[in-house]
């Protein structure tokens, strides 16, 4: 009988020890994930741009052409008809001094574009295309070449293409149903690159990095990291926003550690606390590093209803008299009483969030809370209104 239980318990063993080491690994499990999250690391290119690298703006106006019946009313949009007109004098059309021309399919049009950096000539660029009259719709429409011009004055690029709008129309006696924005549409590859912008960034013994934002400690952990990388005294910071990086003088040994350069990791600092609101929309957004401390909030909502009734005032029979209507309106003003709520102070951005909600207010209320409670010192948090 011994012999029998012997294997049968060797068995057992053998059986509970997977299970007991699917525990130990399930427990280290928890436990990681329980621990604080470290600082996500970013690439410096995230972080910094180069400075000289960047996007040139261009505009022009254009025409856009076989609208089908959607383009400006040429009596409120004069522009439209001197624009026709001096295109058809250009390309040797002469009209009558007195003719006066109603178009409907035609409608002008403002042209931008970004010139991105080290863009050569022949390169197609995306362009954005806006109605700048009356035109109901830029639906199905071509754009005639638009030169595109910088802020130097200078042409940079020239546009023509099929006007592509993501939405739809249509109206009927009176009725009108529209689905997105008819007045805007975009071209890809619309237009060409007729002239480079010169480029510095071959020029020196040096490059800079500026920050997306002004901040030391970043500006003090990416010279750490560039040094780290490439040797001591390759960066050094100017400022809070610039960084000098010594560079090699050779352009394509310099290409080559540019691209070394932004592909550096390491963890940005924290940003400051700081709370975002929005008084058109009433949105409210905050970052990680806002804190609550304890307050004190009493809040209580004012409405005024104003309810207006037509009344039909009827004459009495055979007196001669007019029916009059006449207008009632009621005004009904309710407040309701506001309540003290106790605020606990909070260390992280669940707290925070858990306290504001204890409050009960709509958006719009919140805004006046979030100024009030930053006045009296218990928000620890820059506001900012957009």
């Amino acid at each position: 009988m011994r012999a029998q239980l012997e294997p049968n318990m060797k068995t057992l063993s053998l059986a509970c020890f997977p299970l007991k080491r699917s525990l130990a690994l399930l427990a280290c499990a928890m436990c990681l994930s329980a621990a604080p999250a470290p600082g996500l690391a970013e690439r410096l290119k995230d972080l910094a741009s180069i400075q000289g690298v960047r996007q040139n703006q261009l505009i022009g106006y254009g025409l856009v052409v076989g609208l089908d019946g959607s383009g400006d009313q040429t009596t409120q949009t004069p522009f439209t008809v001197q624009s026709v007109t001096s295109m058809l004098q250009q390309m040797g059309v002469s009209l009558p001094p007195a003719s006066s021309l109603q178009l409907k399919n035609v409608a002008a049009v403002m042209v931008t574009a970004s010139l991105p950096a080290f863009a050569r000539p022949g390169q197609t660029l995306d362009i954005t295309v806006s109605s700048m009259g009356n035109a109901k719709s830029l639906r199905g429409g071509t754009l005639l070449m638009t030169p595109l011009k910088g802020a130097d004055g200078q042409i940079y690029g020239m546009a023509q293409g099929n006007v592509l709008v993501g939405g739809v129309g249509a109206s009927a006696n009176g009725s009108k149903t529209q689905v997105n924005h008819l007045s805007v549409g975009r071209i890809s590859a619309g237009a060409t690159v007729e002239r480079a912008v010169p480029s510095v960034l071959g020029q020196g013994d040096a490059v800079y990095l500026e920050l997306n934002d002004t901040d030391f400690s970043t500006a003090s952990r990416v010279v750490d990291a560039v040094n780290r990388q490439f040797g001591t005294d390759t960066a050094a910071a100017e400022d809070g926003r610039v960084i000098r990086v010594r560079a090699p003088a050779d352009n394509s040994a310099r290409v080559a550690f540019l691209g070394a350069l932004q592909n550096i990791s390491l963890t940005p600092a924290q940003n400051a606390a700081k709370v975002i609101l929005n008084a058109r929309t009433g949105s409210v957004v905050m970052n990680q590093a806002v804190t609550l401390e304890s307050c004190a909030v009493s809040h209580g909502n004012l409405s005024i209803v104003i309810n207006t009734e037509n009344v039909a005032s009827q004459p009495a029979p055979l007196s001669g008299g007019q029916t009059v209507v006449t207008q009632n309106s009621q005004i009904d003003i309710r407040k309701e009483p506001g309540q003290v709520l106790m605020l606990k102070g909070g260390a992280s951005l669940a707290e925070v969030v858990k306290a504001l909600n204890a409050i009960g207010a709509t958006p719009q209320d919140l805004l006046a809370i979030l100024q009030a409670m930053k006045a009296a010192g218990s928000l620890r948090a820059e506001l900012e209104i957009i």
